[in-house]
């Protein structure tokens, strides 16, 4: 039987009801604060009756495993377990094909220095030159850096910044992450590293690997092995022939899920918290981007995924800030 402190027991608040509404999170162990786990951004406790399969108790789950935890929670929002499953996460045959096949691609646009996406008539849509230094290389390389969870490696990540005055940001499964100028120039530090959050979630929940279909598979696997291919000499031609088939780049970057896209939202908040920014701004953030482009929440280029409506994002974030993040951010 799990066992926990009395202090823990009493973080867990008041005896559960039947009452209560049964709830599921599933994540990876990114944090621990004492007694409580966070998982998917949220706070988990266990009480001496919680049953931990995978670990001898919850908090000895070792930070990225990954987790799935049943409960109720109390009224201070935290999660009070009654089952819990872990295991070690695992890199999958799968998932080394998708980081191969972004690994191609990034490399094809560091050496152009330049990021474009593949037209009609064998020709390519520049969508801006790549920054390899300066200021904003700084600024976003210096949030992801504070906002990266500690069992993430600095290392694993590469942000890569996009001169245009486009808005938008994005992430590769090979952990690489894209930001285009004209965000930045929109956003506040803690704004940024809410949308550079987000996209971090993508890379350290696997997003792309947990949304291939077989078949998609087979296409992103024939891109990987189009971009080396050496009997086409002309450059551009090459990179088309790479990039053209029936996928195209996007389906190395995002186009997620709306689960995977609302779970990036609630995850990139923790991050952002932990790392003693404000999650508070996250509501003001999506206002900004409801009055560029509406309700639709449509951005013009490729990288679109299935998001909630910004009104819905919105809202799911002020119910995360309510459960969560109701006191100061975290000092680091």
């Amino acid at each position: 039987m799990n066992t926990v402190t009395v202090g823990a027991f009493l973080a867990a608040g008041l005896v559960l009801s039947g009452r209560l509404k049964t709830e599921t999170i599933a994540g990876y162990a990114e944090y621990k604060r004492g007694d409580t786990l966070i998982v998917e951004g949220q706070r988990v406790v266990a009480t001496p009756s919680t049953k931990v399969k995978g670990a001898k108790r919850l908090v000895e789950i070792p930070l990225g495993n990954e987790v799935k935890a049943t409960g109720q929670r109390n009224s201070a929002g935290v999660l009070v377990a009654q089952a819990v499953e872990t295991r070690p996460n695992t890199n999958t045959s799968t998932e080394q094909q998708i980081i191969a096949a972004s690994n191609e691609a990034e490399q094809t646009w560091v050496k152009e220095g330049m990021m474009f996406e593949p037209a009609d008539s064998g020709k390519i849509n520049k969508i801006g030159d790549l920054l390899e230094s300066g200021p904003y290389v700084t600024r976003a390389r210096r949030i992801m850096d504070r906002i990266r969870p500690s069992y993430v490696p600095a290392s694993a990540l590469r942000v890569r910044v996009v001169k245009t005055d486009q808005w938008n940001a994005s992430a590769m499964a090979n952990g690489a992450i894209w930001v285009f100028t004209g965000l930045m120039d929109a956003l506040s530090d803690d704004e940024l590293a809410i949308v550079l959050g987000h996209e971090l979630t993508h890379y350290t929940h696997e997003h792309m690997r947990r949304q291939m279909s077989k078949g998609t598979m087979g296409q992103i696997v024939g891109t990987a092995a189009a971009i080396g291919v050496s009997q086409i000499k002309n450059a551009t031609a090459q990179q088309v022939a790479a990039f053209g088939g029936q996928m195209g780049l996007s389906a190395l970057m995002t186009g997620y899920s709306r689960d995977f896209e609302d779970q990036a939202d609630r995850v990139g908040l923790r991050y952002v918290y932990e790392a003693g920014l404000d999650p508070t701004k996250g509501a003001g953030l999506w206002e900004k981007f409801r009055q560029k482009y509406g309700e639709t929440d449509k951005i013009t280029n490729f990288f679109t995924g299935d998001h909630s409506r910004p009104s819905d994002r919105i809202r799911n974030i002020q119910r995360q800030i309510q459960l969560n993040y109701t006191t100061p951010a975290r000092k680091p």
